[in-house]
């Protein structure tokens, strides 16, 4: 066994034992250090990146690493065999995408508007804001001698009383604990309960001197990230908000990696465990604490993921999800509880998982065309979520049509050498100096935070500059020369964006031809969607009325870049609308309001799933869509 220590920049070193000839990047994973690895550790990507720093790694040079920087001591995690005991740092930007989990400031209007204009939007529609969540007051009379009634019959019938309901249901959890609250409050409690048609279901009892919290949590689980809120189930008020790192992002920044991660011996296990017990129990827990909440008074729970996400989520087999037909196990269930995954919340908490479309297209999406409203606007809409995959949903009040194309990681930082999430130390915007090359940008945290890297957002603001100060050509390739152009043996070029003094991290922020070149495929895979789905409607871009775009890729998207990339359709920049986290928003319309649950899930009823494989023109769309902003220019006629 050998000695491995891990260390870092900004935290204390970690020291593990290691096996002779294990991965470097698997004793990571091991040890839950977070080591970004994309392609899933077959040396595809280049985003490993460590640096030796003491010992030996058996790591071969690969074209990820150059003379100097080998010389300098990196290496790929993933291809660096543990021989020796051996001392890496690992940079800041490795470990960007498992960012650290931060708790909302509610006090900023910003972090609540959202939910706010949909609790308007939802009312202004005729959706009525209400769940079968309630408090009851209930007196029972205590029991004597002559009256020997059970605890949970005498309660049973005291609640028949109150709600009229003859079928009430009592949890064990509510058992085991009616000896000591009923005594301790002579007989007179407080219950929360789920009334339906049906019958009423006890979640707890309390004493009736206590004031109950009624709470709820909507979550989105992104590829990437993960976002919630918990609120007030009596008044949809936001008590908490919290966001953290996807822990199943060390197996693979895409769903394809992840899915085949979870086929190996043990790894659906390690998947849901990465999900549940690393990331969504301690997210859950920090924004009890910050709301002042036990989380046993987290009654129900609303999810917004896509369907691999699911699937790993519940520890269900994931790889008919990839395989032809491309069948998943489900699209929607009503049948999944907290006790059943091991959230640490009430057992009994129900959790509403909006509903899934297709293999490719699933509940956020749905959640989010319904925050998106274009289901009840006569007027032609496109909605697109740009997340690790990107989902396209057309129509109007009449019909929906939806598809996604494989854009692969590159809006949330992935398949990018200096990309990371949206998180402190991001560049989210930056502009060009048109004749010094020199940049400006914010970036995102503290005032004086340096940059690490870049996410979604600065990735396409830096695009559109380079081509509008004539760094690159339509192809991506570097034609111009400066203090900022680096070129490697090969001739190959990079635009450094904050030198290493400059940086907050140990190397140089730059973007390379590669990088330029991922980001065109990715931009090129939505505007060849967003063409294939209106040929095959037999629409054009002239028909549309209004773009919606959503995504936690930065504070907001420049529109006019987007457009100047050829990523968006050339239409009036006044017809795109940013709505940020639509999934979270909509997880959060289905828990508040069960008549909104119910439209979501009708939405999903009716939206026609379109497979862009299957229509022969896509590909072509896509080739000609490769280039900045596109082979034909006539279908940007304001770029110059």
């Amino acid at each position: 066994m050998h000695k491995v220590t891990f260390k870092f920049e900004n935290s204390e070193d970690v020291t593990v034992f290691a096996a002779f000839g294990e991965s470097l990047l698997e004793v990571a994973r091991k040890t839950n250090v977070a080591i970004d690895a994309p392609c899933g550790g077959n040396g595809a990507c280049g985003k490993c990146k460590v640096k030796l720093v003491g010992g030996t790694l058996d790591s071969k040079k690969t074209s990820h690493i150059s003379d100097e920087e080998y010389a300098a001591g990196w290496r790929l995690a993933c291809i660096s065999k543990i021989i020796d005991d051996v001392e890496v740092l690992v940079p800041d930007i490795a470990s960007a995408y498992k960012s650290r989990m931060k708790m909302a400031d509610l006090s900023s209007a910003e972090e609540v508007k959202i939910f706010e204009e949909l609790k308007e939007q939802i009312t202004e529609v005729g959706i009525e804001l209400k769940n079968n969540l309630e408090v009851i007051d209930v007196t029972m009379s205590a029991p004597t001698l002559d009256d020997t009634m059970p605890d949970n019959e005498r309660f049973s019938w005291a609640v028949e009383e109150v709600t009229g309901m003859d079928k009430i249901r009592v949890p064990y959890s509510v058992i085991k604990k009616m000896a000591h609250v009923f005594r301790a409050s002579d007989f007179h409690v407080k219950a929360v309960i789920r009334k339906t048609d049906k019958d009423v279901f006890v979640y707890d009892v309390l004493p009736a001197s206590e004031e109950p919290v009624v709470a709820g949590i909507a979550i989105d689980i992104g590829t990437t990230s993960v976002s919630a809120i918990i609120i007030d189930m009596l008044n949809g008020a936001v008590l908490a908000k919290g966001s953290a790192g996807n822990g199943q992002i060390r197996y693979g920044a895409d769903v394809i990696n992840r899915i085949i991660e979870s086929g190996k011996p043990g790894g659906r296990e390690k998947l849901q465990d990465a999900i549940i017990k690393e990331t969504l129990n301690p997210l859950i827990l920090n924004m009890c604490a910050s709301a002042k909440i036990k989380p046993v008074q987290v009654y129900r729970l609303a999810i917004g993921a896509n369907t691999t996400m699911n699937h790993l989520l519940m520890g269900v087999d994931a790889d008919p999800v990839r395989m032809e037909p491309y069948i998943p196990t489900f699209f929607k269930t009503n049948s999944l509880f907290a006790s059943d995954i091991g959230l640490k919340v009430n057992p009994d908490a129900h959790i509403i998982l909006a509903p899934n479309i297709g293999s490719y297209v699933g509940g956020d999406i749905t959640a989010g065309a319904f925050v998106s409203m274009i289901w009840n606007k006569p007027e032609f809409s496109i909605f697109i979520d740009l997340g690790t995959n990107g989902e396209i949903v057309f129509g109007n009040s009449d019909f929906l049509m939806s598809c996604a194309c494989s854009a692969g990681p590159a809006f949330e930082g992935g398949d990018i050498s200096c990309g990371m999430r949206a998180t402190d130390g991001a560049i989210e915007a930056i502009k060009l100096d048109k004749e010094t090359l020199e940049p400006t940008y914010s970036v995102i945290g503290d005032p004086g935070t340096k940059p690490v890297g870049l996410c979604g957002s600065g990735i396409i603001d830096m695009i559109a500059e380079l081509f509008r100060c004539g760094v690159i050509n339509p192809k991506g390739q570097i034609i111009r020369e400066g203090r900022r152009i680096r070129r490697d043996e090969f001739g190959m070029g990079s635009y450094i964006i904050a030198f290493e003094e400059e940086a907050g991290s140990v190397k140089d922020v730059e973007l390379t031809e590669a990088d330029i070149d991922s980001f065109i495929r990715a931009k090129g895979a939505i505007f060849s969607a967003i063409r294939t789905m209106l040929s095959y409607c037999d629409f054009d871009i002239s028909m549309i009325e209004n773009v919606y775009v959503a995504g936690g890729i930065g504070s907001g998207i420049n529109m006019g870049n987007a457009i100047e990339i050829g990523m968006f359709p050339d239409i009036p920049v006044e017809m795109y609308h940013y709505l940020g986290n639509t999934s979270l928003a909509g997880a959060y319309a289905m828990l508040y309001s069960t008549e909104a649950e119910r439209k979501v899930y009708e939405i999903a009823q009716n939206m026609t799933y379109i497979e862009l494989s299957n229509v022969p023109t896509y590909m072509d769309e896509f080739v000609a869509a490769c280039f900045v902003p596109h082979t034909d220019k006539s279908l940007f006629p304001s770029i110059q």
